[in-house]
C-alpha cells in the first residue's frame, strides 16, 4: 500500500488514496494524525493552525486595516487644515516634540525659511503654527505606530507557526509596503518644500502626482489587510451550482471594485490641485454642462492631471459611473440569481454606501469644501472600496461548479 506521510511541526499528515478504506490504514494512524483524502495540502496546512491562532491573526489583520483607515482619515484632515508642510525635516524614528518656547521658536524659524510661510502665511503667529505642527506630527507618529502594531505581532505569530506559507508572503509584502508608504510620504512632503514657487500668486502645495501615489499605496495596503482578514475569519462560501449569470455578476463586481479604486485616485488629484474650489455648483458647471476651460492647457493631456476644471469634471463623471455600477449590482442580485448567501448583503451594502458617498461629494462641493464634510467624503471612498472588496471576496468561488 502506498501511503505518503508528511510530518509537520504540529502533527503527522497521511495522504491516502480515495479508494483505500479506513480499516486498511488504521494501523498507520496515531492520535496526532490528520487523514487527508480530498482536501489537499492547503487544507491540511490550514488544519494545523489552532483555532485560537486563526482568531488572533484575524483580529490583528482587522486591527491593521483599521489603523490604516485611521491614517487615511488623519492624512485627509492634515491636508484640509493645510498642516502637511509644517514639519520641514524627517527622522526615521521620529523626534521629540518641542517643549520650551525656545524650542518652538526654533521650529517656527525653520518653517519660515520655506515657500509656504513666505508666500502664504507671513502673518501666522506661533500659536497658529503649533496647531498645524501638531497635526502633521500626529499623522507621522500614527504611521510609525502602524509599523509597530504590525511588526511585533507579526514576529510573534510567525514564531508560533500561525502563518501559512501563502500568508507569510503576504505579511512580508505588507511590511515592505508599510516602509515604502513612509518614504513616499516624505517624498510627497518634500515636493512642497522645494524652492519652485517664485511668484507671490503661487500656492505652495505638494505634487498632486506624489499625493495620488501616497494615497493610492495607502488604499492598496488597506485592501491587503482587509482581504486577508476576511480570508482568515470569514472564508468565502461555496454554492452547489454556478450559473453563467453568476459568473457575469462576478466579473461586474470586480470591474466595479477597480473603478472605485481609480475614482478614489482621481479624488487625490482633486485634493492636490484644490479642484473642489472651482465650479461649486451641481449638476452644471456654473451655467454650462461642459465648462469652457475644460481643455485650456496645452498639450491637451496636461489638462487631465494639471487643470483643476478637467480634474473635477473627470472626478464627477467617474463618481457617476461608480454609483451606476454599484446600483446595477445591488438590483441585479435581487433578481433570483443564485449567489453565496453573504454576497447579497455585500452587494446591498455597496450600493447604499456608494449613494452615501455621492451625496457627501455633492454636499462638499456645494458648501465650498468644509473640513468635516471633505474628511467624511474621503473616508467614504475607503468605505466604498471596503464593500467592493467584501463583495468580490464572497464571490471567490463563483467561477466553476465546486467539486
Amino acid at each position: 500500500m502506498n501511503i505518503l506521510r508528511f510530518t509537520s511541526r504540529f502533527s503527522n499528515i497521511i495522504f491516502v488514496p480515495k479508494n483505500v478504506k479506513y480499516m486498511q490504514i488504521q494501523p498507520y494512524l496515531k492520535r496526532t494524525t490528520v487523514t487527508v483524502a480530498s482536501k489537499g495540502i492547503q487544507g491540511a496546512i490550514r488544519d494545523e493552525i489552532p483555532e485560537a491562532g486563526r482568531k488572533w491573526v484575524g483580529r490583528w489583520l482587522y486591527g491593521c486595516s483599521g489603523m490604516v483607515f485611521g491614517a487615511v482619515v488623519l492624512g485627509g484632515l492634515t491636508r484640509l487644515t493645510e498642516s502637511g508642510l509644517s514639519m520641514t525635516d524627517w527622522h526615521l524614528f521620529g523626534k521629540r516634540p518641542p517643549v520650551s518656547r525656545d524650542e518652538w521658536e526654533k521650529e517656527f524659524s525653520q518653517y519660515q525659511a520655506f515657500p509656504e510661510y513666505k508666500l502664504k502665511n507671513r502673518d501666522m503667529t506661533l500659536e497658529e503654527f503649533k496647531f498645524i505642527w501638531w497635526m502633521e506630527y500626529g499623522h507621522r507618529q500614527w504611521g510609525r505606530t502602524i509599523g509597530t502594531f504590525f511588526l511585533l505581532p507579526a514576529a510573534y505569530f510567525w514564531h508560533k507557526g500561525w502563518f501559512t506559507r501563502a500568508m507569510k508572503k503576504r505579511v512580508v509584502a505588507c511590511g515592505v509596503l508599510i516602509g515604502f508608504q513612509g518614504l513616499l510620504g516624505w517624498y510627497m512632503v518634500k515636493s512642497g518644500l522645494e524652492d519652485r514657487f517664485k511668484d507671490p500668486s503661487d500656492v505652495p502645495r505638494v505634487s498632486q502626482y506624489r499625493l495620488m501615489a501616497h494615497l493610492g499605496s495607502a488604499f492598496v495596503l488597506y485592501s491587503l489587510f482587509l482581504w486577508n482578514a476576511l480570508a482568515v475569519t470569514y472564508p468565502p462560501q461555496k454554492i452547489q451550482q454556478v450559473t453563467a449569470q453568476a459568473r457575469k455578476f462576478r466579473m461586474l463586481a470586480h470591474m466595479t471594485k477597480g473603478w472605485v479604486f481609480i475614482t478614489a485616485l482621481s479624488g487625490a488629484l482633486v485634493a492636490g490641485l484644490d479642484a473642489g474650489l472651482v465650479y461649486n455648483s451641481f449638476p452644471k458647471f456654473a451655467d454650462r454642462w461642459i465648462p469652457s476651460d475644460l481643455l485650456a492647457l496645452s498639450p491637451t493631456l496636461r489638462n487631465f492631471t494639471e487643470n483643476p476644471t478637467t480634474v473635477q469634471f473627470d472626478h464627477r463623471v467617474m463618481g457617476t459611473v461608480s454609483v451606476c455600477l454599484a446600483t446595477a449590482l445591488m438590483l441585479w442580485c435581487r433578481r433570483g440569481m443564485k449567489l453565496p448567501p453573504r454576497a447579497y448583503t455585500a452587494a446591498t451594502a455597496l450600493g447604499a454606501v456608494t449613494w452615501m458617498q455621492v451625496g457627501l461629494g455633492i454636499s462638499t462641493l456645494l458648501l465650498y469644501v468644509p473640513v468635516a464634510l471633505a474628511a467624511m467624503h474621503q473616508s467614504g471612498s475607503l468605505l466604498t472600496l471596503s464593500c467592493a472588496l467584501w463583495l468580490t471576496h464572497e464571490l471567490k468561488y463563483v467561477k466553476k461548479i465546486p467539486k
